[in-house]
């Protein structure tokens, strides 16, 4: 029997009422539904649901799991569907939802969806985070979208090498590091290039640089690290932001993105093409 992992944001899904609604219609169509929300709901107001905290254990086993709510919803699930390869078809119940392929008018396409032995599987990169202070790593993370480095409150300097080749050195807000489906993201909303999601690339982009010449840059990813120093003097703070995801940064800290070996498995089901779904999402005409 296959088995359907639905995890949904309760915040995006009141009550878990579509997610229970899904629920049925998979099971009655003979496969193996689990309810797992996203944040914590107490099991004894929702019996259907196991735990997040026994997610990862289910996803060992899972055939494939149905993310229902924003992007930032699909880039925590991405995190930890990638170890265990299994795809994730992505139910907008957000604003935008760039990421996500289907939305919840759809709910009789899902299920034909899952039913599928074979669905349409795009692959994204991911990328793998690494924080070294004096030489010794104190934070690693793996991320689908982007990576930021910036100041809290006043501009820091930031200096960023492609291997041991230094692109930059400028003093600004920040940067941001992105994958190509990171690209639509805050690297987009700072001045960085759109780049198609399928592609192998790293994009750079400076945040309110003090600096003309500190423009993005697009860099192949294979066997490529880039490093971005941190400066930030006395009194500053500064902070990195791995798809969400918060550490607190030091004077002096560098931060280390590489091609990472997991990759995201989406479910293609629409025919829209990346261009058609830009113009739709971010105000074509």
């Amino acid at each position: 029997m296959k088995k359907i992992i639905l995890c949904p944001n309760p915040i995006r899904d009141a009550d878990l009422a579509y997610s229970k609604n899904l629920f049925q219609r998979l099971a009655a169509r003979g496969l193996e539904p689990i309810l797992s929300p996203h944040h914590y709901i107490p099991t004894d107001r929702t019996p259907l649901c196991v735990e997040p905290s026994l997610l990862d254990e289910q996803l060992r086993s899972a055939d494939l799991l149905i993310g229902l709510g924003g992007d930032g919803t699909i880039l925590h699930l991405a995190r930890l569907a990638a170890p265990h390869q299994v795809p994730i078809l992505t139910v907008n119940m957000g604003h935008k939802g760039f990421i996500a392929e289907m939305e919840p008018d759809d709910i009789e396409k899902i299920v034909d969806i899952a039913l599928l032995d074979k669905p349409n599987i795009q692959e994204r990169m991911m990328i793998d985070v690494h924080v070294l202070r004096n030489g010794q790593t104190v934070y690693e993370c793996f991320a689908l979208n982007d990576v930021v480095v910036r100041g809290t409150t006043r501009q820091v300097i930031l200096e960023v090498y492609d291997d041991k080749q230094r692109i930059t050195r400028f003093s600004g807000d920040g940067i941001i590091v992105c994958t190509p489906t990171g690209s639509t993201a805050y690297s987009m909303s700072a001045g960085g290039p759109l780049i198609e999601p399928t592609a192998r690339n790293l994009a750079i982009t400076p945040i309110c640089a003090h600096a003309l010449i500190a423009k993005s840059f697009v860099l192949p990813s294979s066997n490529r690290a880039v490093t971005v120093k941190i400066t930030l003097g006395d009194e500053k703070d500064g902070y990195l932001a791995v798809d969400g995801s918060s550490f607190e940064l030091e004077d002096q800290d560098e931060i280390q993105v590489t091609q990472s070996q997991y990759v995201t498995r989406l479910i293609k089901a629409s025919e829209r093409s990346f261009y058609e779904i830009v113009n739709d999402k971010l105000g074509g005409i």
